[in-house]
């Protein structure tokens, strides 16, 4: 039961005993979820048993029930049920953002694990075939773009966000001569977990990004481990991709010159063609 859902769709329909009880709950979260009846009654001027129908109205059996149900929201994170103000200011808005991002990138500066990186582009740069892994909103956009990123230097690369896909791939890669490279940001991927624990299994090479000493980290053989701290804002999109998209980068630069050759005979095959049939001149982005 989400308590607070339920709670959101009742507001309108509370009598005016009912919505002071509702305001101290969504006001003063630590004090309703710790009160006892008497004390969460005094404090909304009603009765015990108003509070007790209260309870009921939100599908709860009792007021134990109410207060097993509200502690369990604690789990989801309190910052989500009182938001802290925030500026909407376009300019404060900009500038937090930028703020956020730019502190991402000199976190993942100064902790980042060089030995991995070079451990990872090694195994990157020699591989037949390279499988990129990731599910939900941003892993899956950083899977693409490790596509993105080793495709245009020569390498055979190919990204899957479906489950049962990376568990098919997994099972066919070849033992020595293909790479898994994962992306998970929680680092609780079981089904990521499955697919590089079977490679391990068929002697394939796995790498990781991901938080450090997760699941998804324990499964895989090259972990670069990127921990960054959320903050309170909810609104805010996690400046944590920033430094997952900067990881992608240095090992794509790395890998570029290593296989130094090949790379270039490709990246300028792809800039004549862009050349030829869309820009005219070689003015724009390189290779996009």
């Amino acid at each position: 039961m989400d308590l607070f859902s339920t709670l959101q769709e009742e507001k309108a329909r509370l009598s005016q005993s009912e919505s002071r009880i509702a305001e101290i709950i969504l006001n003063d979260f630590e004090f309703a979820v710790n009160a006892s009846i008497i004390e969460l009654a005094e404090k909304a001027d009603v009765s015990p048993p108003t509070v007790t129908r209260f309870c009921r109205r939100l599908g709860c059996e009792s007021f134990s029930d109410f207060k097993i149900q509200l502690a369990r929201t604690a789990y989801i994170g309190v910052r989500y049920l009182k938001p802290e103000p925030q500026s909407t200011d376009p300019g404060d808005v900009a500038k937090d953002i930028i703020a956020k991002a730019q502190n991402a990138l000199y976190m993942l500066h100064q902790s980042l694990d060089l030995e991995a990186v070079e451990r990872a582009t090694a195994l990157l740069a020699r591989a037949e075939m390279i499988y990129a892994f990731g599910a939900g909103g941003n892993s899956s956009m950083i899977a693409s773009e490790i596509q993105n990123r080793l495709f245009r230097l020569g390498l055979r690369v190919t990204a899957s966000h479906d489950h049962s896909m990376q568990l098919m791939m997994a099972a066919a890669a070849k033992a020595e001569k293909d790479v898994l490279i994962g992306s998970s940001f929680s680092g609780r991927n079981t089904e990521l977990v499955r697919a590089f624990n079977l490679a391990r299994e068929g002697k394939v090479p796995t790498i990781a990004l991901t938080q450090s000493d997760s699941p998804v980290a324990r499964a895989a053989d090259v972990v670069i481990t990127i921990d960054m701290p959320e903050g309170t804002n909810i609104y805010r999109p996690t400046s944590t991709r920033i430094a997952y998209l900067a990881a992608v980068d240095i090992l794509a630069s790395l890998v570029a010159h290593k296989i130094q050759p090949q790379a270039t005979q490709t990246l300028r095959r792809i800039k004549q063609q862009l050349v030829t049939h869309r820009d005219g001149d070689d003015r724009q982005l390189l290779g996009d």
